[in-house]
């Protein structure tokens, strides 16, 4: 099985937790039939980004994006020769300076299409991950506002329609085993 063939299988078996996620979804499994790399920003104004909630006994890390000024997870694009698993796990690092893992199989939790900078357009591919429970440490070139939020002020505090995916995320981490 491919790799996209792979990825396919793993966004098809989402639950959308409500009609924008669903459409998101619709929309992605599209942009992956499409021609050349759905991850290459250089090729399509379209393109898949992959983005992670962080989560420890602590919460949910939200950092205020710099460029937007929202409240939002940790993610960004998918560089060459590397799959969105990995770009998670590479933004979580490169944005608030936390070394995580992916949970155990690896959990493809949410799918969300939005407008990304220069008229793009994003495909975002959204995991959980899991790190220890220390204070983020961002380099100087991110946002320095970075936190740890209770899941209930974290959808408080984020861009509107993250809010949905977060409740998703409360429910859902009373079935892991997020020690950490």
């Amino acid at each position: 099985m491919s790799a996209l063939d792979a990825l396919r299988s793993q966004i098809e078996r989402i639950d959308p937790v409500d009609q924008r996620e669903s459409d998101s979804i619709v929309a992605t499994l599209e942009r992956l039939e499409g021609p050349g790399n759905p991850f290459a920003e250089d090729q399509s104004d379209h393109h898949l980004t992959a983005s992670a909630f962080v989560v420890s006994s602590r919460g949910v890390v939200l950092h205020r994006h710099r460029l937007l000024g929202i409240w939002v997870q940790p993610g960004g694009h998918v560089d060459a020769n590397e799959g969105p698993e990995s770009a998670a796990l590479r933004e979580t690092l490169e944005e608030t300076g936390l070394v995580a893992r992916h949970l155990d199989p690896v959990e493809l939790f949410h799918v969300d299409l939005h407008p990304g900078p220069r008229g793009h357009t994003h495909y975002d591919l959204r995991y959980v991950i899991i790190a220890p429970p220390l204070d983020p440490s961002p380099p100087e070139n991110e946002s320095p506002e970075v936190y740890w939020f209770d899941l209930d002020t974290a959808q408080e505090r984020c861009e509107p329609a993250l809010a949905p995916a977060l409740a998703k995320l409360a429910r859902s981490l009373e079935t892991w085993n997020v020690r950490d």
